[in-house]
């Protein structure tokens, strides 16, 4: 075997060990099911054991049978197929518990380790492509779970126990039986080693094929709008192709493994009947015992099958549990401090001192940004596509961290605030308005959990939008859709504003939450935002001017430095980038419009 040989099938191993301590409840009563697995295979066994006895002394010299002892051999080997299926039953069904507590705490582990990687990761890695980790990963893992580790405890015990019992009739014929099935050991060994390649490579297509499926469900408007329906198809008939070869390829290796304990179970039953026959007095056999070691011969053949397949199993789950495992051990780019600080009360003052970002191109996305926001200031931050502004914005709540430098809010490093309090003090809303698929209630109850429908109703009340609720078919029991569909762009944000005041926020950032908004919602979500940003912190990413000509501090970022500071009246009269964009933005809509904007 070559080096690179030997690195796959560790590679494998480590997989496979790494998973188990991963997955603690896979390991707990793994002893005692296999125990229980044992028994049943030392009952498979007796079988042919009885029928030995019942031909050699069951039977007579004369033609008689010796009814007594057939009786007392057939009331044995009942009890023995009965307890066999029983304790077999049990150890299944114990095993399958086990597995499936296992699969649900590693998907909710999954789960969780997407919501803590950080805007970096994010950025790099296809909503698909996590989709799939705690989806059809897992359930590749899953049906090993329940059944691979099972078939390889008891089979390899199961071979070699009925190897060692043909032995006791006759070792020669023992050694017929693994001569036979020897050339199984290196033919396994070469599947193996190409069959985790194919499955991996599989689930890699596996999981490129969702992100396109979720890509094109997610834009279905935008493909009917703009007729891109057979670009669309063409990109997913691809990824469906290459998901279909890639099955194919594995498919190849599988039909051989099948095979596998047929043929070379038919070579040995050909070899043992030849030889067993021909030469059975010069082997010492009775009838009896031969019949019996035909029996275990045919026993051989299940388990080496089986097995054949569980190494197919195997495979596939290893491919999945490669990819699950990466994720879960993938570093945490932002981590919550233990016994972490809890932020002041009030509006939040915000520190920047020599900040740099960088994703994982290492491009670095801001640089030396150095600012101090006084509390319960409104605070514009503009700049060109590309400028840093919203990954500024980002970094303030700590959905990534600085590569350098350090944030404090309230005077406290945000890197030692608690994960409580900094949701509790920190709010966000994204300029897309997320909505989850339930109510409205429910969806403004998130800002703050244990809230009341009471709490939810003077949210909206004191932003001054339940005449907006009132007008609702069901008010605040109205379902938003999934993304929250079933509302406009400027009814999601009424939403996500009313979710943030019921939180109570010391510092608001704002990526532009009336961007997009339609005109007839546009003076109501103004009205929310004066009424929201009072007393409290207020940082804009402004993408139209209008927001920055009505703040009390505009930042201007530039190719990610902090390229000006000051107010607008003073920025514009200084005649630099911020007055060369105000200018654009006036000449492109008289007295409104945008400023290029980027997730960066």
């Amino acid at each position: 075997m070559t080096n690179d040989q030997s690195h796959e099938t560790e590679g494998a191993l480590s997989v496979l060990a790494r998973g188990l301590r991963a997955s603690p409840d896979l390991k707990r009563g793994l002893v005692v099911t296999a125990l229980m697995g044992l028994s049943a295979t030392i009952g498979k066994l007796i079988i042919p054991i009885l029928i030995q006895q019942v031909l050699d002394h069951g039977i007579l010299p004369d033609g008689d049978v010796n009814s007594g002892l057939v009786t007392r051999i057939a009331v044995v080997g009942t009890a023995t197929v009965l307890a066999t299926s029983a304790v077999t039953w049990i150890a299944q069904r114990r095993l399958v518990t086990r597995a499936e507590t296992a699969i649900a705490e590693m998907r909710v582990g999954a789960f969780a380790k997407v919501h803590q990687l950080s805007i970096a990761d994010h950025n790099e890695t296809r909503r698909g492509v996590l989709v799939a980790r705690v989806t059809s990963d897992a359930d590749a893992l899953a049906k090993f779970a329940q059944w691979g580790l099972y078939a390889w405890t008891v089979y390899p015990v199961l071979i070699i126990g009925t190897i060692v019992a043909i032995a006791y009739y006759s070792w020669p014929l023992a050694l017929i039986v693994t001569m036979a099935y020897v050339p199984v050991i290196p033919w396994f060994q070469w599947l193996q080693r190409r069959q985790l390649r194919a499955y991996d490579l599989l689930r890699t297509q596996v999981a490129e094929m969702l992100g396109r499926f979720s890509e094109a469900v997610a834009g279905a408007a935008v493909v009917r709008a703009y007729g891109l329906e057979g670009r669309t198809r063409r990109r997913l008939h691809h990824s469906i192709d290459q998901r279909y070869k890639a099955r194919m390829r594995a498919n190849v290796y599988m039909s051989g493994v099948f095979v596998t304990g047929d043929i070379l179970g038919a070579i040995a039953m050909v070899a043992v009947l030849i030889v067993g026959v021909t030469w059975r007095q010069t082997l010492g056999l009775d009838s009896g015992e031969l019949v019996a070691v035909l029996v275990m011969t045919t026993l051989l053949q299940g388990p080496i099958g089986e097995l054949g397949e569980t190494l197919d199993n195997t495979q596939t789950a290893v491919a999945g549990w490669r990819k699950i495992l990466d994720l879960l051990d993938r570093d945490i780019d932002v981590v919550e401090p233990v016994n972490g600080l809890s932020l002041p009360e009030g509006p939040l003052e915000v520190e920047v001192n020599q900040v740099d970002f960088a994703y994982r191109d290492g491009a670095k996305v801001l640089e030396q940004v150095s600012i101090r926001l006084p509390a319960a200031r409104a605070i514009a931050v503009v700049g060109e596509t590309g400028s840093g502004k919203s990954t500024f914005a980002k970094l303030l709540c700590r959905l990534a961290d600085p590569t350098s430098g350090e944030i404090k809010i309230g005077g406290v490093d945000l890197a030692e605030v608690s994960a409580e309090s900094r949701h509790s003090r920190l709010r966000m809303v994204p300029q897309d308005g997320f909505l989850f698929d339930t109510s409205i209630a429910e969806n403004v109850r998130y800002g703050r959990p244990g809230s009341t429908l009471d709490d939810v109703e003077e949210a909206f009340t004191d932003l001054g939008l339940m005449w907006w609720v009132d007008a609702l078919p069901a008010g605040l029991d109205t379902r938003v859709g999934e993304r929250g569909e079933n509302l406009s762009v400027g009814e999601r944000q009424l939403v996500a504003l009313a979710r943030a005041a019921l939180a109570d926020p010391g510092l608001l950032v704002l990526d532009e939450a009336t961007s997009a908004v339609d005109p007839q919602t546009d003076r109501a979500l103004g009205t929310a935002l004066e009424i929201l940003a009072k007393g409290r912190t207020t940082v804009s990413v402004a993408h139209r001017l209008s927001t920055a000509e009505g703040a009390d501090l505009v930042l201007v970022f530039d190719r990610g430095r902090l390229a000006e500071v000051g107010r607008h009246s003073d920025l514009v009269d200084k005649g630099g980038i911020y007055s060369r964009l105000h200018q654009a933005w006036l000449g492109n809509t008289g007295q409104g419009g945008s400023v290029a904007t980027s997730s960066r």
